[in-house]
């Protein structure tokens, strides 16, 4: 993909105020829509089956789940009944009760425009099933639209957000990009954030000729994809590349074993990409345990895994197998030396793997006390009263990417062309914001380790591997 996470005050804040959201699968109907301003706004539909309309909002309907404040539910109905004035007082109290909620900023900012022309982005994210992932991803975007509307707009013209729950399927994910792409407003996506929903819809964006920016989807085959799919993250191969080497010259082990999700992407080129690394340094990859196997077992594979002479153990979970990932954790107690990818970077990984996790190393995008020349880290802290995560900072370097694109050109040729382009560069949160001929963003990864902590409130944090513990 995929902080001390949103583990500080907002991880866990989330798991109280979202919940755990079922998936499961949605029937699409079709719905109409009406128009708010310049923007295409679908209409909800009523019925037990949920329709795709019902997955898409720009402010007149609520896409999270769990406790809404009744603040929130008015401003929403005041959107929907086109009563901005109403909608900003709503919204500025829901905000006031839940600071950290990235849905309710959006809107707000939304109702700020009311029927004033705009240019229109839409968020494609997983908020009904993963909830917290996907709060994480609006958050940045969220920021990067109220720096810009607050300082003027893009050349004077405020941005409009859109949100869309694509479930992190790929099926969906195709639907809702067909959605977006024969409405003519919107000019670019954020998202989706998986590697298979972003390559999924990707063929739907490519042929529609809009562009799509991914801050979390770091499969190896999303490079040269298409000309209109470009990503904030590092791929696989940045992330498995710098674990091989810290497995190989800082911890001067040989032997490794990879967990895995065949069954997804982003798993299976995290894992691939890492067996080539290691096989680069020198060493070897002895064993591969599927994840997603019906009867998978922890310990049975961790005692295979001693047989083999394994040393590290590399958990390339990803979001649906990482529980079992965890039970590997706690199975293992210490034993062995612990790797990870960046979808092991999450609250529930503090939580539950505590002390057995202590001293795992993982591979990330961005963290927020990597960059102390950075004022990102400040003004996040300042907007939602806490800590962000990687998937918060790269989403909000996807959306400066593109309202830099709509300042230079605001269509959706004219977007493409400006990210495309040798010249083009912004300042996001980790750094300049450059793109490769193949959509990749030419960046490192940043390695962080569990530590005994008290800033995520579960007694355990990620903090930045300093370069001078690592060995080249």
């Amino acid at each position: 993909m995929s902080q001390k996470n949103e583990t500080t005050i907002l991880g866990l804040a989330l798991l109280l105020t979202v919940g755990i959201v079922g998936g499961g699968v949605w029937w699409f109907t079709n719905g109409s829509a009406v128009k708010i301003g310049n923007t295409i706004i679908p209409n909800q539909e009523t019925g037990s089956n949920s329709s795709l309309q019902d997955r898409i909002s720009f402010g007149e309907k609520t896409l999270t789940s769990g406790n809404i404040s009744p603040a929130k539910k008015e401003g929403v109905q005041a959107i929907a009944a086109k009563s901005y004035d109403r909608a900003i007082a709503n919204f500025t109290a829901a905000l006031k009760l839940n600071r950290n909620d990235p849905e309710a900023l959006i809107f707000l900012n939304n109702a700020r425009i009311a029927s004033s022309k705009s240019y229109t982005i839409v968020a494609s994210v997983p908020l009904g099933t993963d909830p917290n992932t996907a709060l994480e991803i609006l958050r940045g975007i969220a920021q990067a639209q109220n720096q810009v509307n607050s300082s003027g707009g893009v050349k004077g013209v405020p941005l409009r957000v859109g949100i869309a729950n694509d479930d992190d399927n790929p099926e969906i994910a195709k639907q809702i990009a067909s959605n977006l792409v024969s409405n003519s407003e919107v000019l670019g996506v954020v998202g989706p954030n998986t590697s298979d929903s972003t390559l999924g819809a990707g063929t739907i964006y490519t042929s529609g000729q809009l562009v799509a920016i991914s801050p979390t989807s770091t499969s190896v085959k999303i490079s040269n994809f298409s000309r209109y799919i470009f990503r904030t993250v590092p791929s696989d191969f940045m992330a498995a590349r710098s674990l091989a080497n810290y497995m190989a010259k800082t911890l001067q082990k040989k032997n490794a074993v990879v967990f895995f999700n065949s069954q997804s992407n982003y798993s299976q080129s995290l894992k691939s990409e890492f067996v080539s690394s290691v096989s680069l340094e020198g060493g070897q990859v002895s064993g591969e345990f599927d994840l997603s196997k019906a009867d998978f077992s922890a310990a049975k594979s961790l005692e295979q895994a001693t047989k083999q002479g394994a040393e590290v153990l590399m958990l390339a979970a990803n979001t649906e197998t990482l529980d079992k990932a965890l039970q590997v954790i706690q199975i293992n107690q210490k034993k062995l030396t612990l790797l990870a990818g960046d979808d092991v970077y999450t609250a529930k990984t503090l939580e539950i793997g505590r002390e057995q996790a202590v001293g795992m190393v993982l591979a990330v995008p961005w963290h927020i006390d990597s960059d102390p020349k950075s004022d990102f880290p400040q003004k996040s802290r300042q907007l939602w009263g806490g800590d962000v995560s990687w998937r918060s900072a790269l989403s909000y370097d996807a959306t400066v990417a593109l309202i830099a694109a709509l300042e230079r050109n605001p269509t959706r040729s004219g977007v493409q062309q400006a990210v495309a382009s040798s010249d083009f560069s912004a300042t996001g949160a980790s750094g300049t914001i450059r793109f490769l001929a193949s959509g990749d963003r030419n960046a490192p990864v940043q390695l962080v380790k569990i530590v005994p902590g008290s800033r995520s409130r579960t007694g355990y944090d990620f903090e930045p591997v300093r370069s001078s513990a690592i060995k080249n």
